[in-house]
Formats: C-alpha cells, structure tokens, sequence
C-alpha cells in the first residue's frame, strides 16, 4: 500500500509499512486533491496564489502533464481551488471554488460546468465560509447524486445531475432568526459519506454537528451521543465492517482537539453511538486538525488521516490500532491511496 499525500509545498508518495518518502512532485505548489479517471490514469488538482488551479494528469503518478482545458469559469473568473474529484461510471465529477461543479466524459481531458447547479436558483443567497465557497463532497448511487457545499448545504439531482434541489431539513440554521421561515441555503456541511448498500443513508459532519439521513437528505438528525464535540471535518466509513469514523474538534472558535486528546472516533452502529477508534494513539498533547480532503479509506480496513501538522495516522484493520508514520510533511490537505 502507497499512499499519495497532498501538502502547502507539493505532493508526495509516502509507503507507510517503511516510512520511505517519494517525491516531490509540483514542488512548491499546493496540492489539494487526488483522484483516478474511468482509465485508470491519476489526476492531481494543484493550486498556487499566483497562476491559480489546475488539473494535471498522469499514468504512473511520476510524469505528470497539465490538462489544458481544465475546469474553469472563462473569463467571468479565475478558479482558485480543486476540492475534490469523483468518478461515476465513465464520467468524473470535479468540485472547485467558487462552489461549482464540473464534469469530464472523456477522462479528464476537457471539462463543462453542471449548469443545474453552477447556475442554481438559490445561487444568489450562497455565502461563503471560513474557506470561500467549497463543492467538496460528490456522492452518487443510481442516477441519484448529492452534493456537499460549504457554506450552502446539501443538495440532491435525481436526474443525473441536471437539476438540483437542497436538502437540509433538520439542521440548524445560522442565518435564520427563531420564528422566521427556514432558508433553503446557509448549512454548512462539512463532509459527507453513505451506505454504497443502503445509499439513501448518508452521514453529515457539519459545521452545527454530526448528521444522519435515512430519506437520501429529505430530513436530518443529530446523532453525537459519546462524541466529545460535535465540530470537526471528517466524515468516512469502511464498508466492509461498516464502521464510521471522524475527528472531533472542540468548536467553531477552537479548532483543535478537545484537551488535546487527538483521536479518531469511530460508530459500529450507523452513528446511534460513538466511541474512541482503537489504539495507538499518542498520549502526549496533540492539537493537529484534520481537513475534510485529508482522509482516504479503501473500504476494506485501511483507513489513513493526514494532519495540518504533518503527521499521518494508518490503520490497516478499519480501526482497531492506529500508528503513526516516522514522516513529517508540510501541512496536509489531500490524502489518497494508491
């Protein structure tokens, strides 16, 4: 197992069993997100404060080529940030900022924007987070698609993404006063994961907490019982033992592990309850936090966290011990197994 590590100065191929560090590719630049096209091939998006985002390709994650018409809003605006991509079928989704949405069929190598979305109704009430507007979250089961937008919400195409419909019943709203009617936008959801068995299941770390639907996001509810916190980023599950994990942060306006204590927590019971994730964990202070693109699993018992401090946490056995590598990286945005 190999794991591809994005950072603030560049990527990496890190083998956790040994430590061996491999790298850097885009050297100097911020590396955001991995992903793989229906071929195969690896796709890496990059970023810099300067040339702004781009997407880059590659079959063997060594030589890499830019794609030259790459996602991007023409002359309206510069993109400024690859969050996530995600393959469905033939076709592999991007989510960028300014919170669109766009779409390659032919293996990333050009790319048209989700006009139902990008262009959505409610687009004119969509205000931005703590990092700008993000489309960070793609899932998929069916036909059906959700998507996750910081800080907008949830929302669902049941037509293959031609239009779309927020989806947020049950959480809290900021924007709202007590007995005024909910706005259909202003939830800032965090991340997402579902049941691919049951994909009408879908788990929500969200900035007011931890979520669940059992509807596919028609309606919501808090499940944080044995949680420290409900705060945090992270929200990914392994399908073969169906466990759930994330990694609790003290608050909005703290941003840390609660006492210090840096740990995973993990469900075995779809979220109805939480506990610490195995062992391995450090019992000297750690107040590293993890970011929504900085965890990667494989389904099958590896699971592996990057920090904003550097370190990288692995399991191999879906949780019940954990060890970190002897590797220390810049601050760690995208993790990704190869």
């Amino acid at each position: 197992m190999q794991l591809a590590i994005g950072t603030e100065k560049g990527g990496y191929v890190l083998d956790p069993a040994t430590g061996q560090v491999d790298g850097p590719v885009f050297p100097g630049w911020k590396v955001t997100a991995f992903g793989r096209v229906p071929g195969g091939d690896h796709l890496a998006g990059v970023g810099s404060n300067w040339f702004g985002a781009a997407v880059h390709r590659s079959p063997d994650f060594s030589e890499w080529s830019q794609v030259e018409a790459g996602p991007g809003y023409g002359e309206e605006r510069a993109l400024s940030e690859i969050w996530t991509f995600h393959a469905v079928g033939d076709t592999v989704y991007t989510g960028v900022a300014e919170a669109g949405l766009f779409r390659s069929d032919d293996g990333g190598t050009t790319w048209s924007g989700v006009e139902g979305l990008n262009q959505h109704r409610t687009r004119d009430q969509w205000v931005p987070g703590g990092g700008g507007l993000c489309a960070h979250s793609i899932l998929e089961a069916d036909g059906t698609m959700w998507a996750g937008i910081s800080a907008v919400g949830v929302f669902r195409s049941e037509d293959g993404g031609v239009t779309w419909e927020p989806k947020n019943e049950g959480i809290p709203s900021p924007l709202s006063e007590p007995d005024a009617p909910r706005p259909e936008v202003g939830y800032c959801v965090h991340a997402l994961a579902h049941d691919p068995a049951v994909p009408d299941r879908i788990w929500r770390q969200d900035h007011a907490g931890v979520f669940r639907t059992e509807d596919g996001g028609d309606t919501w509810e808090r499940i944080e019982n044995g949680l420290p916190a409900g705060f945090g980023f992270v929200m990914c599950r392994d399908h073969a033992t169906q466990r759930l994990f994330t990694v609790p942060l003290h608050s909005d306006g703290n941003r840390v592990p609660v006492d210090g204590a840096f740990r995973s927590y993990v469900s075995e019971d779809d979220g109805d309850s939480w506990h610490v994730a195995g062992a391995g964990w450090t019992d000297t202070p750690d107040y590293s936090s993890v970011l929504r693109g900085a965890v990667a699993s494989d389904g099958d018992g590896t699971i592996a966290i990057g920090t904003t401090t550097g370190s990288v946490w692995v399991t191999e056995d879906a949780g019940d011990k954990w060890a970190c590598v002897p590797a220390r990286f810049p601050r760690i945005g995208a993790v990704s197994l190869l």
